[in-house]
């Protein structure tokens, strides 16, 4: 089915014409509720880094990363246009519901990293921009095609994912050191539950758009049992930065208590049978609740 077919579009298509309204459909294509947990975990890892940085350098490898992340949102929704029409949560986007050419689209995710990686480079150093680059290119040519040939998509989004507060970190350090390293590890290993749980909820508008998520290619008892099984790896993970001095005991007794009972709540899945869609809906904002939780006590707790 044509994405921008009566079928797949939640109304009349109108595309955007004046400045203001083409600036608004770019805004959303660029998805900035994603983006701004990005640049979250982009400022967690400047803080966290040993050093100091700039306020105006700071300010700017915020910015690039806002608009590297925002392309590749955007190179993302050019791609999976048709299925983003065929579901249910996807089909108001710009391009499925016909607000937004593809072309522009496209030309607007090309576009913008030309521009921003130089910057970035510049003023974050060459190791921070080759980062982003990486993150860019992994999760708009690896990931995002993957997503409809297999499942394994899941572990090689959580690379580009958790690439962002490396970025901060190297922005002060210049190194991609074992500090970094440690907080990669840690995106990394949050973002397994965290995507398996939203494969599990929304599985029914993945099916619709011919996705390979997880919960569909294995069902819901695996799905649940990989919840719980890699939620395991986030009491090592969240406790590394106090192993490497990074954090305070402080932070390790929230990240100790939050990860107990996150874990405690995901094993509580194995006992479910049949759909679970309620509890895969708690539990992806469990996750959501977990990380946040995580980088205020980062914020607090970190060894400056």
């Amino acid at each position: 089915m044509n994405a921008l077919s009566p079928a797949a579009v939640p109304g009349p298509a109108r595309l955007a014409t004046s400045p203001l309204a083409l600036g608004r459909e770019l805004f959303l294509l660029a998805k900035p509720r994603l983006a701004s947990l990005v640049l979250l975990t982009t400022a967690g890892g400047m803080w966290l880094a040993p050093g100091t940085i700039q306020p105006a350098r700071a300010l700017l490898t915020v910015l690039c990363t806002a608009a590297v992340v925002g392309a590749a949102n955007a190179l993302n929704s050019y791609i999976e246009r048709e299925s983003d029409g065929l579901m249910h949560r996807t089909r108001a986007r710009p391009l499925p519901s016909g607000r937004l050419d593809p072309m522009l689209a496209l030309a607007f995710g090309l576009a913008v990293p030309v521009f921003a990686l130089p910057v970035l480079a510049m003023v974050a150093g060459p190791l921070t921009a080759a980062l982003a680059l990486v993150a860019l290119v992994s999760y708009v040519a690896i990931y995002t095609p993957m997503k409809r040939r297999s499942s394994l998509a899941l572990f090689v989004g959580a690379v580009p994912g958790a690439i962002p507060p490396l970025m901060g970190w190297t922005a002060v350090t210049g190194r991609a050191d074992l500090g970094g390293v440690a907080v990669f590890l840690l995106l990394a290993a949050w973002q397994l539950p965290h995507f398996i749980a939203i494969s599990l909820y929304l599985k029914e508008d993945y099916a619709r758009g011919g996705m390979k998520v997880f919960a569909l290619v294995h069902g819901d008892r695996v799905a649940r049992a990989w919840i719980a099984g890699t939620s395991l790896l986030l009491l090592p993970a969240s406790l590394l930065p106090v192993a490497l001095g990074l954090a305070t005991w402080a932070y390790g007794a929230i990240a100790l208590a939050a990860s107990l009972a996150f874990t405690g709540y995901a094993v509580s899945g194995l006992r479910l049978t049949g759909e679970s869609n309620r509890w895969a809906r708690r539990i992806f904002l469990a996750t959501l609740l977990y990380l946040t939780v995580l980088m205020v006590a980062l914020s607090f707790g970190a060894s400056r």
